[in-house]
């Protein structure tokens, strides 16, 4: 867990602010209905209270006439009309204002997220717990318009019974404010400790997530019931809960404690007041009209003063909440952007890596030490090495997802960050080692490897048949439209077993006819890309890649070298550098790590073999 932000009032503020400037991004015209409503609740029942006050004295002076009755009586009335309506009015604007809000600020906080060229900031733990907190905040926006709304008509309402109790007794009222004090200042403390205790319990709801997510996935199924872990991760579920709902636990007993204490002490106040007023009034120092108007004025204050320390506390919970989201949408690119842009041209010369050098935290290990390599245009490049080499890290940062701390990586003579990350990968394809899984249709799982063919069935079809999963495909229930998963139906209908999943190397291959939608590539870089095939389908779809490959610039990451022979040029990558290159005849002849490396494999392949042929002898014998 990083270190706890500090909660400030600036920070409150800036909250505050940024709330009320998205609600009106979001929603003007209902924001503008709802201000009004508060303002009508504000002060309504102040001059309902003076209309009273006015009746009161005037049955007792015994001098009111029946018409006056009638229009004060009409008055109060149409008082209590305006305030039915104004609720309902609230409800209806405060649910506009809520989606609204709640649409505008989370399609804010993914696009910002989006945003962020890189990978750093997605594989730091404390951004991804920000980033929880911050879409609490951003769900909870209406809130904090809601409660600066109430706020607003409590200062009306206890603006006006305060202004009517000065004229009652001025001592009164202010012994009335002072006791609201000690209630404002407790809630605003434990709206602090409340956003603190949602920081620091962050992480614990995160993982309560990919608890939940594990124990209810498809594919974790698997594993899950094999190995009998679903009552060890549905406890440790229930230990993090336990920790938070312990952590809540002390928070409402104390705020338990805090809001019995300021009850008894506006109980002891307003009954204090009343009994006060009940002496004037039998000396004759106050009119029965003043003794009703005071009852009144009692009730709204409390009232008033309950409502705005409570909406202040929950503006001052929320701001702070909503802090979590200004950080995410305003966080710095975790990529620079270039000072002088330069739109990346076609490839014509070549890659180049100068001394690269990188590691993924700054006290961490370095994975790239040195690097230096040249791929010419129109050439192919094979990287090999044991696990952990650093080979799927130079893809990220031939990707431009990372940038090098040390050295740098040239497109054509020119730095990779001298050019706009999106463009520059627009021009290369790419198959990762871990491709993602769409529970989408196969035809899409192809597509949005170019978005803009995405209905292009033509292109989708052919870049299936490059992948050799075009037979695969037409074989399912739907073809092409048949959707890729157990967890949803297709078009949000709700048809029974339309859903299929693939076994790993057709999900591999699918990745490969994803990769090869960009017909405009200038770079093919394909880690790993059989993973999950058998040795037939890994012949086949490695003939096809070659073929693809002839004449075009690619780079090839792979384990298994029988796959790279064919190479224009191979690098044998150990700790973060290049041990040695070549061809595959060169590097043979040389004797090194990649000839060990190749007749190792190759002794496993002809020790399989030579056992396979033994068995099959053994039964027919």
């Amino acid at each position: 867990m990083s270190e706890q932000p500090v909660s400030r009032p600036a920070d409150f503020l800036r909250g505050l602010a940024a709330v009320l400037a998205l609600t009106l991004r979001a929603c003007p015209g209902a924001l503008a209905v709802r201000v009004g409503t508060a303002v009508l609740a504000g002060t309504a029942p102040i001059a309902a209270s003076w209309l009273l006050k006015y009746v009161v004295d005037s049955l007792a002076a015994g001098d009111l006439q029946a018409s006056d009755l009638t229009r004060a009586a009409g008055g109060i009335g149409l008082l209590t009309v305006l305030l039915a309506a104004s609720s309902a009015l609230s409800s209806y604007t405060d649910g506009r204002i809520r989606r609204a809000t709640s649409t505008r600020a989370q399609s804010e906080l993914l696009t910002a997220v989006n945003r962020l060229s890189g990978l750093s900031r997605l594989e730091q733990p404390a951004f991804h717990d920000r980033v929880q907190l911050a879409i609490q905040g951003a769900q909870g926006a209406e809130r904090l318009v809601g409660a600066a709304l109430q706020g607003v008509q409590g200062v009306l309402t206890l603006a006006g019974f305060l202004g009517s109790l000065l004229v009652i007794s001025p001592t009164l009222a202010a012994i009335l404010v002072l006791a609201a004090v000690p209630a404002l200042f407790a809630h605003l403390a434990n709206s602090r400790h409340r956003a603190d205790m949602f920081w620091r319990t962050s992480s614990l709801a995160r993982r309560q997530i990919f608890y939940r997510g594990l124990l209810t996935d498809s594919q974790a199924a698997k594993e899950i019931r094999l190995y009998g872990l679903g009552d060890y991760f549905a406890q440790r579920l229930r230990t993090d809960l336990d920790s938070i709902n312990e952590q809540e636990e002390r928070l409402d007993r104390r705020l338990a404690a805090q809001e019995t204490g300021l009850a008894v002490l506006g109980a002891a106040v307003s009954t204090g007041a009343l009994v006060w007023a009940v002496h004037q009034a039998a000396g004759h120092a106050l009119t029965a009209g003043d003794v009703s108007l005071l009852i009144a004025a009692i009730a709204g204050m409390q009232t008033a003063l309950i409502g705005l320390v409570g909406s202040i506390a929950q503006s001052h919970q929320t701001g702070l909440m909503f802090g979590h989201y200004l950080h995410v949408t305003q966080v710095r690119d975790d990529l620079p952007a270039p000072a002088a842009p330069i739109a990346p041209p076609p490839l014509s010369r070549g890659l180049e890596l100068r001394d690269v050098w990188f590691r993924y935290t700054d006290d961490g290990p370095w994975i790239l030490r040195g690097v230096t390599l040249t791929v010419p245009h129109g050439t192919s490049l094979a990287v090999v090495g044991l696990n952990g080499a650093g080979k799927s890290t130079l893809v990220k940062l031939l990707c431009r997802l990372y940038d090098p701390q040390r050295g740098s990586i040239h497109w054509d003579g020119v730095d990779l960050r001298d050019f706009p990350a999106d463009q520059l990968r627009r021009r290369i394809s790419v198959v990762f080692q871990d491709p993602m899984e769409y529970d989408l249709t196969a035809g899409e799982n192809i597509g949005l490897g170019d978005l803009g063919s995405l209905d292009d069935h033509g292109r989708i079809h052919a870049a299936a048949d490059d992948a050799d999963i075009h037979t695969t495909i037409a074989r399912l229930p739907r073809g092409y439209d048949t959707m890729l998963s157990r967890m949803f139906f297709p078009d949000d209908t709700e048809e029974t077993n339309s859903g299929v999943q693939l076994s790993g190397g057709q999900w591999q291959r699918l990745a490969l006819a994803r990769a090869l939608m960009r017909s405009e590539r200038d770079l093919m870089i394909l880690d790993e890309p059989s993973t999950g095939l058998d040795a037939v389908a890994e012949r086949h779809v490695h003939d096809r890649l070659t073929a693809l490959r002839e004449g075009a610039t690619s780079i090839l990451v792979s384990h298994r070298l029988n796959t790279v022979r064919a190479a224009d040029t191979i690098v044998v990558i150990a700790d973060g550098t290049v041990r040695e290159a070549g061809t595959h005849e060169q590097l043979m002849t040389a004797r090194g790590p990649y000839a060990e490396l190749f007749t190792t494999q190759a002794e496993g392949y002809e020790e399989s073999a030579r056992t396979q042929d033994e068995g099959y002898e053994e039964s027919v014998r």
